[in-house]
């Protein structure tokens, strides 16, 4: 047997131990043997599919595709088709006998689904027969395709968005296995019906039925294989028979997947497809924080609600390949579309720390884990947010003069190499600057976010005194007399509270009249001066003297004298 490692090294055993060890030029993915030419097909990260005879003991002349790197390859058991699957989306047929391409399926053009995450690369390749192929995608799609037509006649999708592992094909009952990382999917393929799924610990890897069996063995990122038998799809293998007599006694209940053809969606996005008067039917089933709508249903809409959506989606994958193929051209470094100020901060700070010839980390513009905040619109800095304009002044250390400097630098590289040396000196002159720069900006954003608050309030407030100056009418009931205004006005106000009743009569001037007449109630709280204070504690004193006269006049001593 042969072994493919990740370290582009392929090893023969045999019975004793391991035959002979060698290398191919790229890295491996994928391997298949021919047993009617005696030679091993090894696809990776390459155009070429090498082929090693194993008859001959060398490497003969590989069969070069039209793609950018292979994925996976299978040979059909009958004719010996040899097929491989690339990263472009695309099955290419090729006839070992005359080692000539013989036809070219697109499979990324049979997904109409626009919601894709990645392009849809071909990740899974198998034969039913001579006729019958299979092919898994990167975006969790399984296509069926008779190889004499150039379009499938069955799409399966496992709705998790997951790139599918492997497939294989029950040939008794005409079932299909598809697997991703998650789940391993059992379904009819003529109608597409579940008919059971299985769920792992861990991630699954490989799949492997064991002929005209119900035996499934799984291999998964753990230390044992998982081990699956269901009697339905077959008896036990011959070696493992007393399966059968255990399962006999086992009762047998039918469980069907609801949800296997639905697709979960939040209210908000309810909202956004106009689905929203659905709420309440059975055509949405509440689950978690949103609803399960069926899949062909949610097609429907989202193709009404955005009928170009297909349109821009084709056009922004053209836009990434040709700027793939720009990649390679000798190009100026210029700033992202997003976060440019933060992306500006950040190219300023490499630089004085090259200048400074100190030892740092990789940059943030060239860490591929924050990617995103440079070309994701989502990650944007909000520079009208609070938070920003009082803790994340992002230029706030980089006058205008400097601005324009850097933007300069980043246009012609060469000349920043060569006046490097110069610029030196001033950026440290400049440091301390800078801060005071920081600390009067971050005490103007405090301002300006105090009147704007206050511009808020007297906004607010303006719009109560409008909204309760304007005038109120009141429709009496059939049969009901009118008895005034006062009265009816007395009872309406007594349900609300003293502060709010001379609210409204400063904005109305209205006098409130009882059953008895007027009653009101004016007082004004003046200031206490110096005299006033004086003249209490006068009076104070003057009544302890008091207080201790009468004390001591009920003592039998002489009675003190006063003056």
């Amino acid at each position: 047997f042969v072994t493919l490692h990740n370290d582009r090294c392929v090893e023969l055993h045999v019975a004793c131990g391991r035959y002979y060890k060698l290398r191919i030029p790229k890295f491996g993915r994928d391997m298949q043997y021919n047993t009617s030419t005696c030679d091993l097909y090894l696809v990776g990260a390459s155009s070429e599919v090498y082929r090693l005879n194993l008859e001959l003991g060398q490497f003969l002349s590989p069969l070069v595709t039209e793609a950018s790197e292979v994925n996976r390859c299978s040979i059909n058991p009958v004719h010996q088709l040899f097929v491989c699957g690339t990263q472009e989306g695309k099955v290419e047929a090729w006839d070992p006998r005359t080692r000539s391409r013989v036809g070219t399926l697109d499979c990324a053009l049979s997904i109409t689904d626009t919601q894709l995450e990645r392009f849809p690369s071909v990740t899974a390749l198998e034969f039913n027969g001579g006729l019958t192929l299979g092919v898994g995608t990167a975006t969790g799609q399984v296509l069926l395709y008779d190889i004499r037509s150039n379009k499938p006649f069955y799409i399966k999708d496992h709705m998790y968005g997951l790139p599918i592992q492997d497939i294989n094909f029950h040939s008794g009952q005409r079932f299909v296995l598809s697997m991703d990382s998650s789940v391993i999917k059992i379904w009819e393929q003529d109608t597409g019906k579940l008919f059971t799924s299985i769920e792992g610990s861990a991630d699954f890897n490989c799949l492997y039925l064991v002929p005209n069996t119900g035996m499934i063995f799984a291999a998964n990122e753990d230390t044992k294989i998982q081990t699956y038998y269901i009697p339905s799809l077959g008896p036990a293998p011959r070696w493992c028979s007393f399966l059968d007599s255990l399962t006999e006694e086992l009762e047998e209940s039918h469980l069907e997947s609801v949800y296997d053809d639905y697709k979960f969606v939040t209210r908000q996005e309810l909202q956004e497809l106009g689905l929203d008067h659905l709420l309440g039917t059975n055509l949405l089933r509440a689950y978690m924080h949103g609803f399960f709508v069926d899949i062909r249903l949610y097609r429907k809409a989202k193709s009404v609600a955005n009928p170009f959506a297909f349109e821009e989606y084709k056009k922004k994958k053209i836009r990434e390949k040709i700027e793939e193929t720009r990649g390679n051209r000798v190009k100026l470094q210029a700033l992202p579309k997003v976060n440019k100020d933060l992306a500006l901060k950040l190219i300023n700070e490499d630089l004085k720390e090259k200048k400074k010839k100190s030892k740092v980390g990789v940059s943030l513009l060239k860490d591929d884990r924050f990617k995103a905040m440079f070309d994701n619109t989502d990650f944007e800095v909000d520079k009208n947010a609070e938070e920003y304009r009082l803790l994340n002044p992002v230029l706030s250390k980089l006058d205008k003069s400097r601005k324009k400097e850097l933007k300069k630098q980043l246009q012609f590289e060469q000349v920043l190499d060569d006046s490097g040396e110069d610029k030196s000196s001033s950026d440290s002159d400049s440091s301390s600057d800078d801060d005071r720069e920081w600390t009067k900006e971050l005490k103007q954003q405090h301002r300006l976010l105090r009147q704007e608050t206050r511009d808020r309030e007297e906004a607010e407030e303006a719009e109560e005194k409008e909204v309760m100056a304007q005038p109120k009418f009141y429709e009496l009931k059939e049969g009901e007399e009118f008895k005034g205004v006062h009265r009816n006005v007395t009872r309406k106000w007594n349900k609300y509270s003293l502060g709010e009743r001379v609210q409204h009569e400063d904005i109305n001037s209205l006098r409130f009249l009882g059953t008895r007449g007027n009653r009101e109630m004016t007082f004004t709280v003046g200031k206490v001066n110096k005299l006033s204070k004086f003249r209490a504690e006068a009076r104070k004193h003057h009544d302890e003297r008091r207080k201790l006269l009468r004390s001591t006049r009920s003592l039998p001593l002489a009675r003190p004298k006063f003056k």
